[in-house]
């Protein structure tokens, strides 16, 4: 769950820092004050886009902190260790920086991340219900998202969707096959000829490496002898040999050396140098005995060489890319099909084709076995939602043929009125009617998932009075087992928080009129004032506050 939240120069909030606890909290406030804010920021957090208008005026960067209790989400804990992530036990640190220049930088528990794994985590930590979603609960698109959810059926849905891609893309592959048929068989035989061809060649880098450093010393092997020998005949074979010479210029100096001794050192270097000079002759030797001055081995060479180029330039290429044409011949035969007849297309799409139908069956009976549990959910809550006698269904109507999104269209219809068929949602809710319905399913799927923290904002816009009630306890009872964080404009769902934020504008600042936006927690009194503006706006009165603080003392009664 949400523990803490730091907010920095965020929009009109300076500096703000929130302690929260389990349960059912909260977040009331006027028209402006900033409400929503908190929301956006939290969003920030967890993975949203910023924008640089949301940095506060004449700051150079905001900055967003949410610290999470996760000992009781494996999930999470799990993927942090997996990422090298982890730090306390039991703690997941969120923090959220962008400046004015664009540029935004994301931490998990002080490690840099990408924004991507930001987002994994908050996906799994806090589900955020937005202050318009009773108007995409109209999208088609929506609706059937909202299905899967509820069903846990959001992974086999990617699945199928993936399976359908691949499906059409052997299908196309096919199709064109068949339209293209005598120029992939031409095609198909000169990459053949071709492979063969290069194949023989047995071209490799290593090999192509070699071949030129053994030309170079078979074109250059006469030079190579004669400067082996030379070397020889100075060193150690002619009447003036350098190694003769060393040798006297030792022997003279050994006589010295007990007449003073500081021509120890030079005897010594000297005497090594005769050491590594023999070494030399010794190797120069060896050397001249491997050389072989052989015609034949160069003539060799030289054609191996010769062939290489002539199959280069006939590809337009250079040797060295031998090996890439060869793989990308490879590759394009694979990709024609081992059947020049297209058999091969035909067979792989047909199995891939198989494979999508299964998965889409399993997918549209999840999504029955779903819509019949969430239809009867939302007719219950209907009746309690200032709509008795209504009744909610989802209509499965199937497609004349799957696309990436399963085997059926999903559509949600309502009836108002008992005896009434359902009929479209969009053609039949009013937008109260609509709202109540929203709610209702925000409130039902959030129940099955997995996220610890439930975040509404303004869900319960439209709708008011006794049903406003009721939408409180039903926050309630969900706060019981989830961390619930609510935005609010009734006071009916604000007397049911087990805590309470009240969210106002500072007064401004006298020297340049800038306004901010705080936010504080409030005690038994200061929440019967706020509920009591709530009831009766500008005009608060002893009868008010008395209502308030009723309405306080009733919910108590329910936790």
């Amino acid at each position: 769950m949400l523990i803490h939240l730091t907010i920095r120069d965020f929009v009109i909030v300076d500096l703000t820092e929130l302690t929260f606890r389990p349960g059912f909290t909260v977040l009331t406030g006027e028209t402006g004050a900033g409400k929503s804010i908190l929301i956006d920021a939290l969003m920030l957090a967890l993975g949203e886009r910023g924008d640089v208008g949301q940095i506060r005026h004449g700051c150079e960067r905001a900055e967003i902190i949410a610290e999470f209790d996760i000992s009781h989400v494996p999930s999470v804990q799990d993927w942090l260790q997996e990422n090298d992530l982890q730090a306390d036990p039991g703690t997941c640190l969120l923090r959220r920086i962008f400046d004015t220049h664009g540029r935004s930088r994301s931490y998990i528990n002080g490690c840099s991340v990408t924004l991507q794994q930001l987002r994994i985590v908050g996906d799994q930590l806090v589900d955020i219900h937005g202050q318009h979603a009773h108007q995409s609960l109209l999208r088609s698109d929506m609706q059937r998202d909202l299905l899967d959810g509820y069903a846990g059926n959001s992974e086999l849905a990617k699945v199928v969707a993936a399976a359908f891609q691949h499906w059409q893309q052997l299908h196309q592959q096919r199709l064109k096959w068949e339209q293209n048929a005598a120029l992939f068989l031409q095609e198909r035989e000169q990459l053949e000829w071709q492979l063969q061809e290069l194949s023989a060649l047995n071209f490799s880098i290593e090999g192509w490496q070699a071949l030129q450093a053994d030309h170079n010393r078979l074109s250059h092997m006469a030079n190579l002898l004669e400067a082996a020998e030379s070397s020889l005949e100075i060193l150690s074979e002619s009447e003036s040999a350098a190694l003769g010479q060393l040798h006297v210029v030792l022997t003279r100096l050994r006589y010295f050396l007990d007449y003073d001794s500081d021509l120890k050192s030079p005897y010594n270097l000297l005497e090594t140098a005769q050491v590594q000079l023999q070494e030399a002759v010794y190797e120069l030797k060896h050397y001249r005995q491997r050389l072989d001055l052989d015609p034949q081995s160069l003539h060799i060479t030289e054609e191996r060489i010769a062939v290489i180029h002539a199959l280069a330039r006939k590809y337009r290429i250079s040797p060295e890319e031998i090996p890439d044409l060869l793989y990308r011949t490879t590759q394009r035969l694979q990709e024609l099909g081992v059947n020049a007849d297209g058999d091969s297309f035909a067979e792989a799409a047909s199995s891939a084709k198989k494979a999508y139908d299964e998965l889409a069956q399993t997918l549209t009976i999840a999504r029955r076995k779903a819509a019949e549990a969430l239809a009867h959910q939302v007719t219950e809550a209907m009746q309690t939602l200032a709509m008795a006698g209504g009744c909610f269904d989802i209509m499965l109507t199937p497609y004349n043929q799957g696309n990436a999104h399963g085997l059926e269209q999903i559509e949600f219809q309502v009836s108002t009125h008992r005896g009434v068929p359902p009929r479209p949602l969009a053609k039949v809710a009013s937008g109260g009617e609509l709202s109540r319905i929203s709610l209702a399913l925000q409130v039902i799927t959030s129940q099955v998932g997995t996220a610890p923290t439930l975040v509404f904002d303004e869900v319960d816009a439209g709708i008011g009075g006794r049903v406003g009630e009721i939408v409180g306890r039903l926050l309630k009872q969900l706060g019981k087992t989830r961390q619930v964080l609510c935005i609010t404009h009734l006071a009916q769902v604000a007397s049911m928080g087990d805590q309470h934020w009240q969210v106002f504008k500072a007064p401004e600042s006298t020297a340049d009129k800038t306004v901010f936006s705080s936010i504080r927690a409030l005690d038994e009194q200061e929440r019967v004032e706020e509920i009591a503006r709530m009831l009766g706006g500008m005009n608060i009165t002893a009868t008010t506050r008395k209502h308030a603080a009723e309405m306080l003392q009733e919910n108590k009664k329910l936790s």
